[in-house]
């Protein structure tokens, strides 16, 4: 038995030392494979880090060529917060006003508004000729910010809002000559839906002459800019806007705004456009209000009125050097959407009922073009008013008209020079009367 034990250890003894080189040889072997696989992740390490120094600093692809005429798109947009498809839009324009007025039947207070821009109802009356008075400003310069939206599934959506440096003055004409920022416009719209104040859909802005004055044919034109809720649908359009009343107390004195009104103004629109220039059709419908307790010996007055108006207006071109541009507005109630509140949309009697005031308004426009850089204007408005004297007095205005003629120079796009003459009149119910003359120059350089 010891025997057989000790034959079987000497053969697995040898055994063992007869397969050691066949272990070496394995292990051998699987090194070899380890220290190529990792020869080969080093080959493609290296290959990686010189494709990325490539990407370096190889110059940026030059964008793709754009189509004739087509403007280059955002590339990257300034309005993270917004869905994709969204732009952002900067204008507005810096200009600069210097005038010489000169009222013939009176004075402008210092300070009023009417020696920064044409208010007809301010054209002083009744009194001696003043010296002419120099007056200049940049208050009418403005910054605006558009953003729009449109969708995959073709959705409009965006918001607009303006400013202008019109509003009262924060430091003297002594130093800093410094105004507040007063907000024009801002609303947001979506498809055919807008909300927030812009111009009154009963005006007509395309037909707006080319003036040097801020306005121009103020006396005749239809000028609102309210909140309000409009619905556009090609050519139609309407709105419900923000309700106020000018009243004329009883016995006459200055026009006192109600804003007792428990409905909003109704305006509706139907315009057309083409290569001959554009026409339009407007309809106002109002519920005049008035609220008021009884205060010392003026009585307490609960009333309301409807009153209705209607407009048409629009741009003619007569060639590629001229245009007539025309509005012509009639009805009740109407002063305050007309030639800045010239007078009141309605008087009350001494028992506090309302009578509405009626009044007929308009301009006409002439547009030359003498050059590519050069035009001018002739333009002529007016509005007069059929006021109840037994309720208002004669101390009203009745009338008042404005004719102007100007020159603009364009020396390069955006880019305009201009100087206007302006002759103005005002008379009231009493037949007393005024003028007043201006020579305006502007600049003004649109972005």
């Amino acid at each position: 038995m010891k025997k057989y034990l000790g034959l079987r250890l000497s053969a697995l003894s040898l055994g063992c030392l007869m397969a050691l080189p066949g272990i070496a040889m394995a292990d051998e072997a699987r090194e070899q494979a380890l220290e190529q696989r990792i020869n080969d992740l080093e080959a493609q390490l290296q290959q990686l880090a010189s494709e990325i120094r490539a990407q370096r600093t190889a110059p940026a692809a030059a964008p793709a060529a754009l189509p004739a005429g087509k403007l280059p798109i955002q590339l990257t947009t300034l309005t993270p917060g917004s869905p994709s498809g969204t732009t952002l839009k900067v204008g507005g324009f810096v200009k600069a006003d210097f005038m010489v007025t000169k009222a013939h039947d009176g004075m402008l207070a210092d300070g009023a508004t009417g020696r920064a821009l044409y208010i007809p109802g301010q054209t002083p009356v009744g009194g001696n000729s003043s010296d002419a008075v120099y007056d200049a400003h940049a208050k009418f310069s403005r910054f605006n910010v558009g953003i729009d939206t449109v969708t995959e599934g073709g959705d409009k959506a965006g918001a607009f809002l303006e400013m202008d440096f019109f509003g009262n003055a924060l430091g003297t004409q002594t130093s800093t000559n410094t105004y507040g920022v007063t907000v024009r416009h801002a609303y947001a719209y979506w498809n055919h839906w807008l909300a927030g104040q812009t111009w009154s859909n009963f005006m007509d802005t395309s037909a707006l002459p080319d003036t040097v004055d801020f306005i121009g044919p103020t006396d005749g034109v239809i000028f609102v800019r309210q909140a309000q809720v409009r619905y556009t649908n090609g050519g139609f359009s309407a709105a419900l806007e923000n309700p106020e009343t000018l009243i004329i107390p009883n016995g006459g004195g200055g026009g006192v705004a109600s804003d007792r009104g428990a409905l909003p103004d109704l305006t509706l629109r139907y315009g057309w456009k083409g290569d001959w220039g554009s026409f339009g059709v407007g309809a106002l419908l109002r519920s005049l209000e008035i609220d008021r307790a009884a205060t010392g010996t003026v009585p307490a007055a609960n009333d309301s009125e409807g009153a209705f108006a209607f407009t048409v207006g629009g741009k003619w071109v007569l060639g590629a050097h001229d245009d007539l541009r025309y509005q012509v507005t009639a009805g009740d109630g109407l002063s305050r959407y007309v030639g800045l509140a010239v007078t009141g949309d309605t008087a009350v009697s001494a028992d506090g009922n309302l009578d509405a005031i009626g009044g007929f308004a308009g301009y006409l426009a002439w547009r030359h073009a003498w050059s590519p850089k050069l035009r001018s204007n002739l333009v002529f408005a007016r509005s007069q008013y059929d006021n109840p004297i037994d309720l208002t007095g004669t101390a009203v205005n009745k009338s008042v008209q404005s004719f102007r003629v100007n020159l603009f120079y364009s020396p390069m796009p955006k880019l305009d020079v201009g100087v206007e003459l302006m002759r103005a009149n005002r008379e009231l119910e009493s037949g007393v009367d005024g003028s007043l003359t201006r020579l305006q120059f502007t600049t003004k350089y649109s972005f």
